[in-house]
């Protein structure tokens, strides 16, 4: 696929080379929003008319176009944009007959400086691409001239270390420049920071791959004449390169980004845009870290390393950020964000990516998830495991849940046996109850500080109760709001919740226990400790989630994103573990229900994710770019479906390696279920929907068919006055889920698409 060298991906190479802008838009998300037109085309006379002289007509055919490749024209950060220049008619009206265009383009910033310099022939595309320095913050204008024609493109631009769409920066923040480490533990020092948004200069190390299989450092490259002796090689693009990697490490929206990129130093000029290395394969990988309880108030110091042969030997890309680390920020909006500007910064070093793939596992997951879908064009396809939707639908409410069912089932011993506890819980392992519990701790404003972040500022209930609270909603506040006490919002409820229903109508347990049950579970407060009533839920915040896609509805971006699914399996764990499979089979269910099917969603289930024996990233490669070729007039979703791997279906492995091609499908009978069964959640079991999307339900009054066991008139009594209420109508949408999803939301201080701002409660 990479060396295009058959008669087909020749022709597919020239469809491709006249269409790269609009693919490069979409890298940047730019095609996808509605709002953006990154491209300006709006025809400006050249002769504006006044006394006595006749106007130019308003309009004429257009000769040249301004874009911005490094990110959406609205959302630039920091004091430089890549820009493309792209002429139309070779021979604009009014001009002397030349093909060299690029020196009658005439290029100027802000009305005052010409930089027309900067610009030259991009070799892939064949069009003027430049990188503009010296941009201002805030409003700038670039004009392009050809011939009589000219066109403006408007930038905003806001500072390389944010905010731009996640509102005000959380405080306090803790800095990590001095203990950022990489490879094994080493130390990549960038020393303290510059300022009070833990800025730090940027670094250039190489690392190469040693014959032996490990990673080695070249201390010394002003002095290099020869590489060592040790030093592996690799094939890329049908080029003998060596497996000598640039990692650029430095800082932008207070987060430390990383990026890899094979480079022959020894034989190449520094990589640009338009110098691009030999070793680069055009592509890029953006590894999404995982993890979440404690991820709030610090920069952090650690990523995933990037030097891996998985995609580093066969010429990938690679580029990520602490802040894409959900055990350092579990914050979706943010890390969104940070991927939108740590690509921009990738952009402007090296250039545009053919296509940009998300990987990552647990919390990586989320991101993958919720960047593909609310900021359509980051990611062109994700590679997942360990599988959440989300975190504010997908684990939170199996956390509130389970902690809600510990403190019922521990205040009242003996009234449940172990397997009656898992009917209710939906668990296949008892202790999962607890585990989930404990996880909830991501709820609790007292649990989970980072280590540097000294108790002089923590909250605490009495001592300090204005004081910074650990909680997710009060990471993402900025999306929430806040109450008068400054506590978050929380898109949480379980009123009329009516846990263990199916154990009940099942016979799992019997009337009296699910009636004990629901009068005593109970809810929490904001600082996660028990309450007498139930969890009751802001619209405002509930509302927000939905809008904003904190609880990803599956029909935007993703909509036409091609997705693998790596299903590691873990619902057999004694001990109990987060990463249950009915997660996957809940992203396939938004899926369908925004969309109508989920044929760009393939499940590889395995034990571990190890075990998936297919090359899914060689099949992820084939797919995206079978769709970057396809020309047809189908909508990208569809070429999406149309062009997948016929490889690439649905499959599981079992113990012995065997691989079992079957749909994946919840609760079935194949053999894949029967080797890897599915629990599901306790929410589930109260009747909610394999979707997982409803915060609060909208209520119904206790109906007499929804039972399949018989109640006395005394027990009947008792359930009316539990759910005086009513109960959860689960057939109809949640309470604010009607609202329509927002992609490209912001929180501040881009005022495009802005639904919500802190300072001002609106």
């Amino acid at each position: 696929m990479n060396k295009m060298k058959t008669r087909k991906d020749k022709r597919n190479l020239a469809a491709l080379t006249i269409g790269m802008a609009a693919i490069a838009l979409a890298g940047c998300g730019g095609s996808d929003r509605a709002d953006s037109n990154a491209f300006a085309a709006s025809s400006k006379s050249a002769n504006p008319g006044g006394p006595g002289v006749p106007a130019t007509p308003a309009h004429k055919e257009p000769t040249v176009r301004l874009a911005s490749l490094s990110s959406l024209p609205d959302r630039v950060t920091g004091r430089d944009v890549l820009l493309q220049v792209e002429v139309l008619q070779e021979v604009p009206a009014g001009s002397p007959n030349s093909n060299n265009y690029s020196k009658t383009v005439a290029v100027t910033l802000n009305n005052q400086r010409d930089i027309s310099a900067a610009f030259s022939k991009d070799p892939v595309t064949g069009h003027l691409v430049g990188t503009v320095r010296g941009l201002r913050m805030g409003a700038n204008t670039v004009t392009a001239k050809f011939g009589e024609y000219s066109t403006d493109l408007a930038l905003t631009v806001y500072p390389i270390t944010g905010p731009v769409i996640s509102g005000p920066h959380e405080t306090p923040f803790y800095c990590g420049t001095t203990t950022f480490t990489r490879l094994g533990g080493v130390t990549i020092a960038l020393g303290q920071p510059l300022d009070e948004n833990c800025s730090a200069n940027t670094r250039i190390d190489y690392w190469y791959r040693n014959t032996a299989g490990g990673n080695s450092r070249l201390d010394d490259i002003s002095s290099l004449t020869a590489y060592p002796a040790n030093m592996r090689y690799v094939e890329v693009n049908g080029k003998t390169v060596p497996y000598l990697v640039r990692l650029e490490s430095g800082t932008v929206n207070r987060a430390i980004y990383h990026s890899a990129i094979l480079h022959d130093v020894l034989n190449e000029p520094l990589p640009t845009p338009k110098h691009r290395p030999a070793g680069w394969n055009g592509k890029l990988i953006y590894p999404l870290g995982g993890g979440c309880q404690g991820g709030w108030y610090q920069q952090g110091n650690d990523v995933g390393t990037l030097i891996t042969d998985q995609y580093v030997a066969k010429g990938y890309a690679l580029t990520t950020s602490t802040l894409n680390v959900m055990g350092t920020n579990c914050n979706d909006l943010l890390s969104s964000e940070t991927v939108a500007m740590v690509k921009e910064r990738f952009i402007k070093n090296y250039g545009v990516p053919t296509y940009t793939v998300g990987t990552g596992g647990s919390g990586g997951s989320y991101q993958s998830h919720q960047t593909a879908d609310n900021y359509p064009g980051l990611f062109d396809g994700i590679i997942v495991w360990q599988a959440f939707a989300d975190v504010t639908s997908a684990t939170i409410f199996k956390l509130h849940d389970s902690r809600v069912l510990n403190t019922y089932f521990t205040k009242n011993p003996g009234l449940f046996s172990d397997e009656q506890k898992k009917a209710v819980s939906g668990y296949l392992q008892v202790r999962n109850i607890g585990a989930m519990s404990s996880s909830a701790g991501r709820l609790d404003p007292v649990v989970s500080f980072p280590a540097q972040m000294p108790a002089s500022v923590r909250y605490h209930p009495v001592d300090n109760p204005t004081g910074a609270r650990a909680t997710v909603y009060d990471h993402t506040v900025n999306v929430y709001g806040k109450t008068a006490e400054g506590f978050a919002l929380r898109p949480l409820d379980n009123v009329g919740v009516q846990y263990g229903l199916k154990a009940l109508n099942d016979g799992a347990i019997t009337v009296e226990q699910f009636l004990h049950l629901n009068e005593n579970v109970g809810g929490v407060d904001r600082d996660l400790k028990p309450t007498a009533g139930r969890t009751v839920g802001d619209i405002g915040a509930i509302q927000r989630a939905y809008q904003s896609g904190r609880i990803t509805s599956g029909g935007a971006g993703l909509a036409s994103t091609p997705i693998i699914d790596l299903r590691d399996y873990y619902d057999n764990a004694v001990a109990g573990d987060i990463h249950n499979k009915i997660h996957s089979y809940s992203v396939r269910e938004r899926l369908k229900k925004a969309n109508g099917h989920y044929d760009n969603h393939v499940m590889l289930a395995a034990a571990r994710t190890g075990n998936v024996k297919d090359d899914y990233v060689a099949q992820m490669d084939a797919w995206l770019m079978a769709v970057l070729a396809d020309t047809s007039t189908r909508t990208k979703a569809q070429k999406v479906v149309e062009n997948r791997p016929a490889d690439l279906v649905d499959a599981c492995w079992d113990a012995a390696g065997n691989k079992i091609v079957e749909e994946q499908t919840a609760f079935g009978d194949g053999a894949c279920n029967t080797i890897y069964p599915a629990g599901t959640t306790p929410r589930m079991v109260a009747g909610g929907p394999l979707a997982d999307d409803i915060v609060k339900c909208q209520l119904k009054p206790v109906d007499p068919a929804d039972y399949q066991v018989a109640f006395s008139g005394g027990q009947w009594s008792r359930l009316q006055a539990i759910f005086s209420e009513g109960v959860c109508d689960w057939a109809k949408p949640g309470v604010g889920q009607d609202v329509k999803h927002q992609t490209w939301a912001s929180f501040g201080p881009s005022p495009v698409n802005k639904l919500f701002d802190i300072t001002t409660g609106q």
